[in-house]
């Protein structure tokens, strides 16, 4: 998916709320965190951080207008898009635009994505709650669809960061030369760390419980109370189907706020499920040649990976568990 196809819902939203007809519907069932947009110094350098310093699998995208993207596919159908600027004077949608701003140039993500199966209703609801959306934009092309999404308004963002909702037709697989192949599909989501699943995103700002109260209006409901120690965070979390959105803010000296204090609300990190803790923090820990901890995550044992400075947003390594909800260990000893 390219950052276009958001900026594009972007360009052409309603701008005006419907009168409220029906009430929401049920989101969580439908829901999941999908992927975020992650920029890097460079296309090549944030590719060359991600594969060798963290071990995941790289997939290639395209370079139309001077910024390219590649893919990090996981098994869980989720992923992260990476964007680098190719060119001098690319050109810029409204949304990469306001990315480039906010990110003063640098790397980080301000903007992400939740898959629906029920794009259409949950527009038709949010429309009732009186937030302005953008009409459904399909693509790549109309020969070959392969997404669908809207968009909340860039002038009147729900969220402390740039959120849109998307679903996608079956067997979309860009990054394959060959989407119908089921072995390449399969071996084209295993990475050397073991990730399996991408099981939460968590968005900083100075006001977590106004991104909770919003979560909860679109119906993402239940959140969880939680502190988030080696961030230097506190908020909520917040469950989306089988992930969780995490809403914090800062919570004394740490991570949380350095990054307010150096470009405000962004997307603050992401975790990921691996299938051995082990494996990945010995892959992390040659990449970075340093010794990292672990500690007791909201999803059971975990560690940051130091990736704030090459890529603007820190990344979690927890091992995978079946046994818990999204925001199951919250309740387990992390609840403020």
């Amino acid at each position: 998916m390219r950052l276009t196809r958001f900026a594009m819902a972007t360009l052409l939203c309603v701008g005006t709320a419907h009168a409220a007809t029906t009430p929401p519907v049920p989101l969580a069932p439908n829901a999941r965190l999908d992927h975020v947009l992650l920029w890097g110094h460079g296309i090549d350098e944030a590719t060359s951080v991600m594969a060798v310093k963290l071990g995941f699998q790289v997939r290639p995208g395209r370079d139309p207008g001077g910024i390219e993207n590649r893919y990090v596919r996981i098994a869980d159908t989720s992923f992260i898009e990476l964007l680098g600027i190719t060119r001098p004077n690319p050109t810029f949608d409204p949304g990469m635009k306001e990315d480039q701003q906010a990110l003063k140039g640098g790397p980080g993500s301000r903007t992400f994505g939740i898959r629906t199966a029920s794009l259409d209703a949950l527009r038709a609801s949010l429309q009732a709650l009186k937030y302005p959306v953008t009409p459904v934009f399909s693509g790549p092309d109309s020969s070959k669809p392969g997404w669908r999404l809207f968009a909340f308004d860039l002038d009147k963002p729900p969220l402390s960061s740039n959120t849109f909702f998307i679903d996608y037709a079956a067997g979309y697989a860009p990054d394959q030369y060959d989407p119908t192949s089921a072995a390449d599909y399969r071996v084209t989501r295993e990475h050397p760390n073991g990730v399996e699943a991408l099981t939460s995103i968590w968005i900083v700002s100075a006001h977590a419980d106004a991104d909770r109260r919003a979560l909860e209006k679109m119906g993402f409901g239940h959140a969880v109370p939680i502190k988030l120690p080696a961030l230097g965070a506190s908020g909520f979390c917040v469950p989306v189907g089988p992930t969780a959105l995490m809403t914090v803010q800062p919570d004394g000296p740490g991570i949380a706020t350095q990054v307010m204090a150096s470009g405000g609300a962004r997307v603050l990190g992401v975790s990921f499920a691996v299938s051995d803790l082990g494996r990945a923090q010995r892959w992390v820990e040659r990449g970075y040649q340093r010794e990292l901890t672990t500690y007791a995550g909201t999803q059971g044992e975990a560690f940051l990976a130091p990736t704030q400075d090459d890529l603007g947003l820190s990344m979690e390594f927890h091992v995978a568990r079946n046994d818990r909800s999204p925001c199951g260990e919250a309740d387990a000893g992390h609840r403020e």
